[in-house]
């Protein structure tokens, strides 16, 4: 088939054959796979052959083309998002005709006499650096200027929290949440109609409390019990643990603890552990090497007792001998 009758599309690195046919029904998923492979590998280098007639540039890594805009129009995974709506304050600025202008960073500051940030860390008009501020004629006596000044920023973020509330209630139920609000969504109640969490019974803040109390060292020994509280219900086996002060019978627990352990090791692994005919065969060669031992000793000790005897004997007949001869 010639290379003319492919579709290309650079843009998007596709290509396909319109007019591709089967000429006989495959008869196995063999036949499908091998004819798919063909024209693949047919379509691939048709792509390669469009892409090396474009003018390029030389570069160290090779040639580089710049692609044409794509001519195939594909479907989109999901729908396009919905526009969020505005803003209280974006419909007053448009009814006010307020226009959005890019602010400066730096900002004089008159209190020191330098450039300081607009926000952020050492600001221009920060409160720490206000030593005196001056009393108004409305100000009650015996009030704290400064504690008021903190009172007032505080109820002016409050007041700007709430505002993101509603301008996220009012984006969800026209369905334009952004994108990063959509994963909490599920779990904050922003919209009204997901359900509060229900409210926790007697029950299970008793067992919460007995759960917290036994996550100690002691086990919740010697935790202080609140009125009426139960023991924590356990239907699962725990660990337990040897004391951590040494006391009269903490040798005997490690003792019987390792005892336990190595049994166990050897009786699960003694076809491995354990070679039963290299074990006798060893002891044989050393009850033999015992024995010739022994009887060598044997020999020896009855050679010396056989000398010792002679020496006397011998010892004997020569003070005889000497007897006579005077």
């Amino acid at each position: 088939m010639a290379e003319s009758q492919y579709e290309v599309d650079l843009g998007n690195l596709m290509a396909f054959d319109p007019h591709h046919q089967f000429v006989s029904p495959p008869s196995s998923r063999e036949e499908v796979v091998k004819e798919a492979i063909e024209q693949g590998t047919k379509l691939v280098q048709a792509i390669a052959d469009a892409l090396f007639s474009l003018p390029s540039t030389e570069d160290l890594d090779g040639p580089i083309v710049k692609l044409p805009a794509p001519t195939t129009k594909l479907p989109r995974a999901k729908p396009l998002p919905k526009p969020r709506p505005p803003t209280k304050w974006e419909l007053f600025a448009e009814k006010k005709g307020i226009q959005k202008r890019k602010k400066e960073k730096l900002v004089f500051d008159e209190q020191t006499g330098t450039w300081k940030r607009r926000h952020g860390y050492d600001r221009v008009n920060d409160d720490n650096d206000i030593p005196i501020i001056e009393a108004k004629s409305t100000d009650e006596p015996g009030t704290d200027p400064f504690a008021e000044r903190r009172k007032e920023k505080k109820s002016k973020v409050e007041k700007q929290e709430k505002n993101r509330l509603q301008n996220l209630k009012q984006a969800a139920k026209a369905g334009a949440l952004p994108s990063h609000v959509q994963l909490a969504a599920t779990a904050l109640p922003i919209t009204g109609s997901q359900a509060m969490p229900k409210k926790v019974s007697k029950d299970e803040l008793q067992n919460v409390a007995g759960m917290a109390a036994i996550s100690t060292a002691s086990g919740g020994k010697f935790d202080k019990k609140l009125p009426g509280e139960k023991p924590p219900k356990h239907e699962k086996k725990y660990r337990k643990f040897l004391p951590a002060v040494e006391g009269s019978g903490m040798g005997a627990l490690e003792k019987q603890q390792t005892e336990k352990v190595l049994n166990q090791l050897i009786s699960k692994n003694s076809h491995e552990i354990l070679n039963v005919e290299k074990a006798v065969n060893m002891y044989n060669v050393k009850r033999e090497k015992k024995q010739r031992k022994q009887g060598g000793q044997l020999s020896t000790s009855s050679k010396l007792k056989a000398n010792k005897k002679s020496f006397k004997k011998s010892s004997k007949k020569g003070s005889s001998n000497k007897g006579k001869s005077k």
